[in-house]
């Protein structure tokens, strides 16, 4: 394997979205060490995800149909989550705003369609689960909604490209019972901006079978030559 041998498999990449990736690689120290792992779930409380020279790739719903009709002004409810209840952040956002007004937040599946509420909603927010493996970022941004992060120590994608406080909100874990302050906090005028700036970074969240400038498989291709040389191995 010259091209291997000739960097210790430092300039090569694997994809492993899931836990079983990752582990099936703790038995292979040179790739562990070496190759960039380009990962759905990067948290820095996992023992194998590197930040230095590893890529977070978000996990992206395939979609050819063009985006829905986008005006925040028809957007009614503050902030919007649904799903399982499987961490203790879900949990207390669940505990603190369950009969909120405002905040929408809900335990198990919808009966209506999901895309219907993120539609609805100006702040979309991603509270971090078993993993942060999940499309839930790139929904958002598709139906205009603002994402709100929620996931203490953990890369967001594209972080060396996108200025996430652009287009996002990031609120730590303690700050969950503050949650309806700091988004009613946000002036009209800042969550414009915020809002504009989501319909235009959503083309770096999207997949195409022929791909486009600027498209996920083009903003992966960059993040894998930025850490091209994060690894030197001396021969």
């Amino acid at each position: 394997y010259p091209y291997w041998n000739q960097t210790g498999g430092a300039d090569h990449f694997y994809v492993a979205c899931h836990s079983v990736g990752r582990m099936a690689m703790e038995k292979v120290e040179q790739v562990k060490a070496n190759a960039i792992q380009v990962v759905c779930s990067s948290s820095y409380f996992l023992p194998n995800y590197f930040a230095h020279k590893d890529v977070c790739l978000p996990q992206i719903w395939p979609r050819h149909e063009e985006a829905p009709g986008l005006v925040s002004s028809q957007r009614k409810t503050l902030a919007f989550f649904a799903g399982a209840m499987n961490s203790p952040v879900r949990k207390m956002v669940l505990q603190a705003w369950k009969n909120d007004s405002s905040i929408f937040a809900h335990e198990g599946r919808l009966k209506t369609p999901y895309s219907e509420q993120l539609l609805k909603s100006k702040y979309c927010l991603h509270l971090k689960g078993f993993e942060v493996n999940t499309a839930r970022v790139a929904d958002a941004l598709y139906y205009g909604c603002v994402p709100v992060i929620l996931a203490d120590y953990y890369d967001l994608p594209f972080r060396d490209i996108l200025n996430w406080r652009s287009f996002s909100v990031v609120v730590k874990t303690a700050d969950i019972p503050h949650l309806k302050k700091i988004l009613k906090g946000i002036s009209p005028e800042e969550y414009s901006i915020l809002h504009t700036n989501v319909l235009k970074v959503r083309r770096h969240f999207q997949w195409n079978a022929t791909p486009v400038d600027f498209d996920t498989f083009y903003m992966v291709m960059y993040e894998l030559w930025l850490r091209r040389s994060a690894i030197k191995v001396i021969s």
